[in-house]
């Protein structure tokens, strides 16, 4: 197979004859069996040296949709014949057309190491029994991250969305100790729990791990410690991952809060200016747009792939975990990116202001009703659900005056009652543009 299980606590420099020996095999396979690369590099061959893959030109996920639509259902990009897929996904399509993915026996598997790698180092252990609560319809984060689950030796209660009322008596029944969903879903069971459980409360249920992934928030710390005040929880960041890429390749230790990159032995991380396309070095203080390379794919091989997640890094040194990838924080999505009078705005940096008021609940939403450019950034938040009685007055302009303080960019913002955003189980969508 040539994944290396203990890849995520081997030294880099140790792992580099293997990324290389790994590269020049994957680059032959898919200049001879890639359609769509023989297409985009025009006949040049890919280097043998991975460490001159920028002369590669880029590859985006709108040629692969481009791909998918004009080569159904898996584009021109399939590298093996279509008899070696043994399980099809799909992605959410939360910024676009949804993609089929393909997956080999061999690329099920890997994924499935991998992202056990990410679960393990977030603290799941045989220990624990964990329920998923993910999108099992077809999803990656479902069956694959279930599979990923088990990897780490964890007892995974298959739980799926819907059925809340269900989940929270099936914790207390068999005694589960972790959850793995999004960041948002917990302040679902809060509502079910404070409707139809009366007496009861959230910490009650006795959950000590929270494994969380597919939202941003986990990087603000006053969500964090909230998670742990009413739950009596660990809360982790276990599950980043690309789904065009893996499912799970990245997560947080007892350690750091920062997520540790994991997969070096099958995926080659490049950083870019998200603008220029020009490659930044990937060391310490670095900030860019993260494009990933499989090292090792069957079916559908990436190679210079945009993820279109701005990243920071902050530590190249292994961490005291033991893990040997380098450290860091998504700032934000480039398609979620907005531009106020220059200023490049992310979700997340709105979200880390917002969260310093107790009055809210720090769900928000960027509402944008017109295309760019924006004078103003628009931002409508909601009351925390134990702020009863009228708005207070004057609220939103002391939270603009703290945007303004802390971002530079001037914002409208609209108070709303506790409860006007609607709960989700899947993942929340901040940026809404109904302009598209």
């Amino acid at each position: 197979m040539t994944v290396m299980r203990d890849a995520d606590k081997t030294p880099i420099d140790q792992l580099l004859p293997h990324i290389q020996s790994s590269w020049e095999k994957q680059a032959d396979y898919v200049a001879q069996n890639s359609e769509l690369y023989r297409d985009l590099w025009q006949g040049k061959a890919p280097p043998k040296d991975i460490r001159d893959l920028a002369e590669l030109p880029l590859l985006d996920k709108s040629q692969l949709r481009v791909s998918q639509a004009e080569h159904p259902p898996f584009g021109n990009y399939l590298a093996s014949g279509r008899e070696t897929a043994v399980r099809l996904h799909r992605t959410s399509g939360t910024t676009g057309q949804a993609m089929n993915l393909a997956l080999s026996a061999r690329d099920a598997s890997i994924t499935q190491i991998v992202g056990g790698r990410s679960h393990r180092t977030a603290g799941l252990t045989p220990d624990h029994t964990v329920v998923h609560c993910l999108n099992y319809q077809m999803w990656m984060g479902g069956v694959t991250d279930h599979m990923t689950l088990e990897e780490t030796g964890a007892l995974v209660v298959p739980f799926g969305v819907g059925g809340t009322e269900l989940l929270v008596r099936t914790i207390q029944e068999v005694g589960i100790t972790a959850i793995s969903c999004t960041p948002s879903y917990p302040a679902v069971l809060e509502r079910v729990i404070a409707e139809k459980f009366p007496g009861l409360k959230p910490r009650d249920l006795g959950l000590k791990l929270g494994l969380f992934g597919g939202e941003p928030g986990l990087d603000d710390p006053a969500f964090r410690e909230r998670l742990r005040s009413v739950w009596g929880m660990e809360p982790r960041n276990a599950n980043y991952g690309v789904s065009d890429v893996f499912s799970n390749f990245a997560a947080q230790c007892p350690h750091d809060t920062r997520l540790h990159f994991l997969a070096s032995d099958v995926l080659y991380p490049e950083l870019i200016d998200p603008d220029t396309g020009d490659a930044i070095e990937l060391r310490a203080g670095a900030k860019g747009e993260l494009v990933l390379t499989h090292l090792i794919r069957d079916c559908q091989p990436l190679v210079r792939f945009r993820s279109g997640d701005i990243i920071a890094i902050d530590e190249t040194e292994p961490c005291s975990c033991g893990c040997t990838g380098f450290r860091f924080r998504v700032v934000g999505r480039s398609d979620d990116m907005v531009v106020v009078r220059g200023l490049n705005l992310f979700p997340s940096m709105v979200a880390a202001v917002i969260g310093q008021f107790d009055q809210l609940s720090g769900d928000y939403r960027i509402l944008l009703d017109q295309p760019p450019p924006y004078d103003a950034l628009p931002v409508s938040v909601e009351m925390a659900k134990d702020q009863a009685g009228d708005i207070p007055s004057g609220l939103a302009a002391t939270v603009e005056a703290e945007i303004k303080k802390v971002l530079g960019a001037t914002a409208r913002v609209t108070i709303l009652p506790a409860g006007s955003f609607p709960v989700t189980e899947g993942k929340t969508k901040r940026v809404i543009r109904s302009y598209e």
